[in-house]
């Protein structure tokens, strides 16, 4: 597998796993995560153009996508319910979503977003125990609840070293 940033031609693969995604996500059990229009077309443009989105491609396919931002997430600035480990400079993965083709696709992903950042952060909804799970799995620790812009609740996670 091979990660690289996404390109505007990328464009219909990443919206085709984005469908698939909200499909996987109702199936189970995490119908309200993404709405139906969510992430959407303009904001990927934008993404792209701003160089954050990156596709995991595989013999030629696009076979998973996932945005790495790097420096301080305002929907990170306040959480409850616990706290983050530490206040090291960080990148956050958004958006991690599989064609679902091939197995181990967020492993991939997270692995190759570790070595381009020492501290990680993301967040998933309550009812995502897939990604729940996958981040677990990887490395992640829950570390407390943070609120989207929106005021939508989400579990937030970390990944690092806790400085000392």
């Amino acid at each position: 597998m091979e990660i690289r940033k996404a390109t505007q031609q990328d464009l219909p693969a990443l919206m085709d796993i984005f469908d698939r995604a909200r499909r996987f996500m109702a199936q189970t059990g995490n119908p309200t995560q993404w709405r139906p229009d969510y992430p959407g077309l303009a904001l990927m443009e934008q993404q792209i153009a701003q160089g954050v989105c990156y596709v995991c491609t595989g013999q030629g396919r696009v076979e998973g996508t996932f945005c790495l931002i790097f420096g301080p997430d305002p929907t990170y600035a306040v959480i409850e319910d616990g706290a983050w480990p530490d206040d090291a400079p960080y990148a956050t993965i958004h958006r991690l979503a599989s064609a679902g083709r091939v197995h181990g696709i967020a492993e991939t992903c997270i692995r190759w977003c570790a070595g381009q950042s020492h501290t990680l952060r993301a967040d998933t909804h309550a009812d995502n125990k897939v990604m729940q799970h996958l981040l677990e799995k990887n490395g992640f620790v829950r570390c407390g609840i943070i609120h989207l812009a929106n005021g939508s609740p989400r579990l937030a996670y970390w990944r690092g070293e806790p400085s000392r």
